[in-house]
């Protein structure tokens, strides 16, 4: 057992629980313990950004989940990569900054009965930690960003956001196509309208990948009030009763070098393990839906049925174009002297292939015009190949990817046995209600618009995944069920709720109910999917936990 209690102990060094350590620990008369089951991000490739093609399937950096069988897929599975590093998934994701829509945020609110949650006050813990290299020059009149910007954006905080180190003649043109289909150029994705076509913004400096080890944990390091402990993994947390009668959580047990520690916190612990993190460790600490903690013989501290329900998850659906005349990845990689060519200008100058994140051209639009607001995302790449993970095409290529940002499925995520260690059953149930098969229909119809205009003729594009023979609404909702993917959003397993919300697992405060002492601080906390990337949406709701707890101590 550690011999002094921390005053706080956070679970998860991720992209929530960085934050957190740096925040808490800055009142030097506070003691932090950060608990990280994977290891110290010093593998090269997590700080190179085409590296992330060698961390997600690398048991060194990802927990190498795999998703039950979907039916909604057609019964397949998919691999489920989450972060297992200093840094967790912002050292193996796509790196695109991206806060949503303002009407995530007003939703939130009126759920919560809390203007705390709103844009408004949301767009200030944004701020707070933000680096925008647009504003490095404000003061220069000639930088052309005023007042207008910095009001929604930040400089100087730890978050850096720059902008791509390159361009494809084949994005360029895929943009003009959508401006002819009907959509408007944008700079800027972060207004709280994403609506527009154009060029994702990523976390990154000077070329590198920026995540949040290196953002949060760097500065405060040194701190002698902050410990930091990696290869640790929580097997569950620890209670007493308190003075109200109902439990306290005092720490948590811990598995480190081959042995069983105990831990002890005298203000709050604070899961920030994930969305499949965190409802895992609460059941495991028999915290969660009675009947499936008794029926893997787990003691029931207070029944929780929403702790593991309510999984959303953005499911992106693949279309690939054969292309002429156009330069694409699939042609350059897939040579020596293309992939001499791609290192050098790297080590050079930290431009090229090897500076891209995933997605380089982004797109925000209504799946019809019904639509209230813009519901699908477009992430345009350069490339093509069968999964994620294999080869490149031999043949050049871009990939259209459009995903349904507001899915009204649903899934869950629930332990498989009493052993800490194993992998829980994670089933998003993705395209099981009629409307996201609709929209996945409409989405591929929507693709094949765009594609069809004159902009991209001179390249004569030929879709080659799905097959232009699919015409009907069942036969693309199929076809969206064998082509699609996740695109690595998972919220929701611990959601945020109001009194009255039987799946509710945290109040407005991110307390979990019926618990004293414990906090979820992470994506898992979300009511509804933001519109959009989840990452930096995660900072954010940290930013915010983290002023709430030094509050109230």
């Amino acid at each position: 057992m550690s011999p002094d209690p921390f005053d706080y102990i956070i679970v998860g060094a991720g992209t929530a629980g960085c934050l957190l350590a740096n925040r808490l620990s800055s009142d030097p008369s506070k003691r932090v313990l950060l608990l990280e089951a994977g290891t110290k991000d010093n593998y090269p490739w997590i700080h190179i950004p085409v590296g992330y093609l060698y961390c997600i399937g690398n048991p060194r950096t990802d927990w190498l989940y795999q998703t039950e069988a979907c039916q909604g897929l057609n019964g397949r599975t998919l691999r489920y990569p989450r972060g297992k590093t200093l840094g967790g998934c912002s050292s193996i994701n796509g790196m695109i900054y991206m806060r949503g829509q303002k009407r995530d945020y007003d939703h939130w609110a009126e759920l919560m009965n809390d203007p705390e949650w709103n844009w408004e006050h949301s767009l200030e813990d944004f701020k707070a930690h933000e680096d925008h290299y647009r504003l490095d020059n404000a003061a220069d009149p000639a930088s052309g960003k005023g007042e207008k910007f910095s009001e929604l954006h930040g400089n100087g905080g730890e978050w850096r956001i720059e902008k791509q180190r390159l361009r494809w003649e084949i994005l360029e043109a895929f943009a003009e196509a959508a401006e002819e289909t009907g959509f408007e150029r944008t700079d800027d994705f972060n207004t709280g309208d994403n609506a527009g076509v154009g060029y994702f913004e990523v976390n990154q400096k000077s070329g590198w990948r920026w995540n949040t080890s290196k953002a949060f944990l760097r500065p405060a390091r040194n701190r002698p009030n902050l410990i930091i402990w990696t290869e640790a993994q929580t097997e569950r947390l620890l209670f007493e009763t308190g003075e109200n009668g109902q439990p306290r959580c005092t720490g948590a047990i811990v598995r480190r070098r081959g042995e069983s520690v105990s831990v002890l916190a005298s203000r709050e612990v604070i899961l920030s393990a994930g969305a499949i993190g965190s409802p895992q460790i609460l059941q495991h600490s028999g915290i969660g839906p009675a009947a499936h903690l008794k029926a893997h013989g787990i003691e029931v501290l207070v029944d929780l049925p929403g702790v593991g329900e309510n999984l959303q998850d953005h499911l992106q659906i693949r279309a690939v174009f054969k292309v002429k005349g156009a330069s694409t990845l699939n042609t350059l990689a897939n040579s020596l002297v293309g992939k001499a060519r791609i290192g050098l200008e790297y080590a050079l100058k930290r431009t090229g292939p090897m500076s891209m994140s995933p997605s380089q051209l982004g797109a925000f639009t209504r799946s019809d015009p019904s639509q209230p607001h813009a519901n699908l995302e477009y992430h345009v790449q350069p490339l093509s190949l069968d999964a994620f993970g294999d080869d490149l095409h031999a043949f050049p290529a871009f990939t259209a990817s459009v995903c349904n940002l507001n899915p009204t499925s649903r899934g869950q995520v629930q332990i498989r046995s009493n052993r800490f260690d194993d992998a829980p059953a994670i089933s998003p149930n993705y395209l099981s209600t009629d409307e996201d098969r609709r929209i996945a229909a409409d989405s591929l119809r929507q693709v094949r618009q765009i594609v069809a205009q004159p902009a991209l003729a001179k390249y004569e594009p030929v879709e080659w995944k799905p097959g232009i023979q699919f015409q009907s609404d069942e036969e693309l909702a199929k076809l969206a069920g064998d082509i699609a993917n996740t695109i690595f959003h998972p919220v929701g397993t611990a959601k945020m709720g109001a009194d009255n919300d039987p799946l509710a697992v945290v109040n407005e405060r991110l307390q979990v109910r019926g618990v004293d002492g414990l906090r979820v601080v992470d994506a898992s906390i979300m009511p509804t999917i933001v519109s959009g990337n989840t990452n930096s949406p995660t900072l954010m709701i940290a930013e915010k936990a983290a002023r709430w707890i030094r509050e109230s101590a």
